[in-house]
C-alpha cells in the first residue's frame, strides 16, 4: 500500500500543480507512475463538471464558461505541458538540425515564435470552447478527452524511443514497468474512448477521433524530426491533443 500511495504522489506531483507529498525517486515508486498520471485528468474532469454546475446555476454565457474550460487545464497543470510545447515550438520554428533543434529545446528562454504559438493556441481552443453547449454532457466529454491524452502520454513514453539518453522520458521510461504502463495506459484509453462514444454518440466519436490523429501525428512527426520523444514533446502532443479533442467534438457537433 505504501508504494501503491508513493506511485500516485509521484505521478500526480510531477505532472500537475497538485500540493502532493515528495518521495525520493525509486524503482519502486516509479513503475507505475505514467498510469497515476491519468489521475491528473480525473481531477481536471471534476473540476471542470463542478465549474459546468456553477455555470448552469448562474446561467452564464458561453464566453465565460468556455474561458472557464480554457484555464482550469493549466491552472491544475501548473503549465508544465505548454512549458513543453513552446520549447517544442520553438525548435521546429527554427528549421535547424536535428542536434540543434535538441539544444533550442533545452534552452530555458522563450522565443517569440513559442509567444505567438501560445497566444494562438488559446484563441483557438477558447474559440472551439465558446461553441460546445454548456451542459453536464459536454464536461463529460472534456473529462475523457483529458484522461485519453494523458494515457496516450504515458503510452506514448513507455513505447516510442527516447530522441535522448538523458532528460526526463528517459527517466520515466527507464524506471517505468514498461510493458504494465503499455497494457495500463493502453486499457484505460480504450474504456474512455468507448465510454465517450457509448454516452455522447457522434460527438465523442469526434473527440476520440480528434486525440487518436494527434497521437498519430506525434508518433510519425517525433521519429522524423527529431529521432525520438522528449519531456518536451509529450507537452507539445498533450497540449495539442486536448485541442484536437476539443475540435473533433466540436466539429462532429456542427456537421
Amino acid at each position: 500500500m505504501k508504494i501503491f500511495l508513493q506511485t500516485l504522489a509521484v505521478g500526480i506531483s510531477m505532472f500537475s500543480a497538485i500540493p502532493m507529498p515528495q518521495f525520493e525517486w525509486n524503482d519502486r515508486n516509479m513503475r507505475g507512475s505514467l498510469i497515476s498520471f491519468v489521475l491528473v485528468g480525473v481531477v481536471i474532469g471534476l473540476i471542470v463538471w463542478a465549474w459546468t454546475a456553477f455555470s448552469l446555476w448562474l446561467g452564464v454565457n458561453s464566453a465565460l464558461y468556455a474561458a472557464g474550460l480554457t484555464f482550469f487545464p493549466l491552472l491544475v497543470s501548473g503549465g508544465i505541458h505548454m512549458d513543453g510545447f513552446c520549447d517544442t515550438t520553438d525548435a521546429l520554428a527554427s528549421h535547424a538540425s536535428r542536434d540543434r533543434k535538441l539544444e533550442i529545446m533545452s534552452d530555458s528562454h522563450t522565443g517569440a515564435f513559442a509567444v505567438i504559438a501560445v497566444g494562438a493556441y488559446l484563441v483557438l481552443y477558447f474559440g472551439f470552447a465558446t461553441e460546445l453547449p454548456l451542459s453536464m454532457q459536454t464536461a463529460f466529454v472534456l473529462a475523457s478527452v483529458y484522461v485519453m491524452t494523458r494515457a496516450a502520454s504515458g503510452f506514448a513514453v513507455a513505447a516510442f524511443k527516447p530522441a535522448k539518453g538523458s532528460g526526463l522520458v528517459h527517466t520515466f521510461a527507464d524506471m517505468a514497468a514498461k510493458r504494465l504502463v503499455r497494457i495500463g495506459d493502453g486499457a484505460i484509453f480504450i474504456v474512455a474512448a468507448a465510454a465517450v462514444i457509448i454516452f455522447s454518440g457522434t460527438v465523442g466519436i469526434g473527440a476520440v477521433a480528434g486525440v487518436v490523429l494527434m497521437f498519430a501525428w506525434y508518433r510519425v512527426m517525433s521519429a522524423h524530426v527529431f529521432g525520438g520523444i522528449t519531456g518536451d514533446l509529450a507537452g507539445w502532443f498533450l497540449q495539442n491533443a486536448e485541442l484536437f479533442g476539443v475540435a473533433g467534438a466540436v466539429i462532429a457537433l456542427l456537421v
